[in-house]
């Protein structure tokens, strides 16, 4: 029979143990290359949705009255948002948030052989687009496994890394 501890709790990430957010993907524990924190990620996405909404306010504005921030319409916003991921996560590794705050997207995995190592390349439009697609959805990136990535992340074979 199986017991609770052979198949550990969801709310514990699983029976494998507490190695640390990113261990079971070959990341440090601390320092570059390490996982980076649900604060600085939400931190550049707030400055990324920040600056898509003062570019589509500026530039396709769908009310004149009210504040400036508030004249763009929401999907023309996220249109924004969708290309500057796309772009720059798929040629760079980093959104314009993601530089400021000191992170990157990397590819991230477990492979037969062992964690694929960081080649500092960017992940790609394959991996940029599906990962921009799902957090354009929000729920995937908002639901999060053990190693603190989210689905969307996870379903690229991305992680978002300290530099």
């Amino acid at each position: 029979m199986t017991t609770r501890q052979n198949v550990g709790s969801w709310l514990e990430g699983g029976p494998s143990g507490g190695g640390g957010r990113g261990t079971a993907l070959g990341l440090p524990a601390q320092g570059s290359g390490s996982a980076a924190t649900i604060g600085r990620r939400a931190v550049a996405l707030v400055l990324d949705w920040t600056l898509c909404l003062l570019l589509a306010s500026a530039f396709f504005a769908g009310d004149a009255t009210g504040p400036f921030w508030q004249r763009a319409d929401g999907m023309v916003t996220l249109a924004i948002f969708a290309v500057e991921n796309l772009v720059l996560v798929g040629t760079l590794g980093f959104t314009v948030g993601h530089r400021v705050l000191g992170i990157r997207v990397r590819r991230a995995g477990v492979t037969p052989d062992g964690p694929l190592p960081d080649d500092g390349r960017a992940p790609g439009f394959g991996r940029a687009a599906l990962r921009t697609f799902l957090l354009c959805l929000v729920i995937p990136a908002v639901v999060w496994d053990s190693d603190g990535r989210g689905l969307h992340d996870r379903a690229a074979g991305t992680a978002i890394v300290r530099r």
